[in-house]
């Protein structure tokens, strides 16, 4: 008889997923754009598709902070999620040493550095966190573990659960809102508290 229970999968321990930021080097133009789509995965919790579907249009100032405004996830659900400003300076950081100014944010990067292209796809996204969670020596790491990261470490940074469910995107999330009476923040987001930015970023070496 099969047994009924919760997949839990894996997530990062704080430490860890600070690890895993500080290995793509910016100095390479393949490592400013993997240290720009890692914490879109695990500071804001997005999906595979969500990522690789993301234009700089998206990206939106919203109570004084940024944010990836309406975007549209699983099951078509719309959701905005806010965007710590040391994961902002990495996006700006990486569209313009890539010199890109509109449509999708992240694009294929050649052996040589060269940027080419008008996107990515979920493929290559999966073969970059298995390539820098090797490198940082953790054992079977997919992109929806980074997701399942986010979530835990703005819980565990005292996030409040509605706010990690509008974060998230889980359904129901009107449902939360109309039992608790709650509003999602954008200023003074769950995640700008969860403190895994690398130290080595925006082109430094060392």
């Amino acid at each position: 008889m099969k047994k009924i229970g919760v997949r839990l999968g894996n997530w990062l321990l704080p430490d860890q997923a600070i690890a895993l930021l500080e290995v793509p080097d910016p100095g390479m133009m393949k490592g400013k754009r993997d240290l720009a789509l890692l914490p879109i995965l695990v500071a804001c919790g997005l999906r595979r598709h969500e990522a690789v579907e993301l234009n700089i249009s998206d990206l939106q100032q919203r109570e004084d902070h940024w944010a990836i405004v309406d975007l549209i996830g699983k099951a078509s659900h719309i959701r905005t999620i806010p965007v710590p400003d040391w994961v902002k300076d990495l996006i700006d950081d990486w569209l313009q040493a890539g010199g890109i100014s509109s449509g999708r944010i992240f694009r294929r990067v050649t052996r040589a550095g060269t940027v080419w292209g008008s996107g990515l796809s979920e493929k290559v996204v999966w073969h970059v966190v298995r390539e820098y969670a090797r490198k940082a020596g953790i054992e079977k790491l997919a992109p929806h573990d980074l997701r399942r990261t986010c979530a835990r470490l703005c819980h565990q940074a005292g996030g409040e659960l509605d706010q990690i469910q509008f974060l998230l995107g889980h359904v129901p999330v009107q449902t939360t809102e109309r039992y608790l009476g709650c509003k999602q923040r954008i200023r003074n987001a769950v995640n700008d508290r969860i403190g895994i930015q690398p130290k080595r970023r925006m082109g430094s070496e060392g």
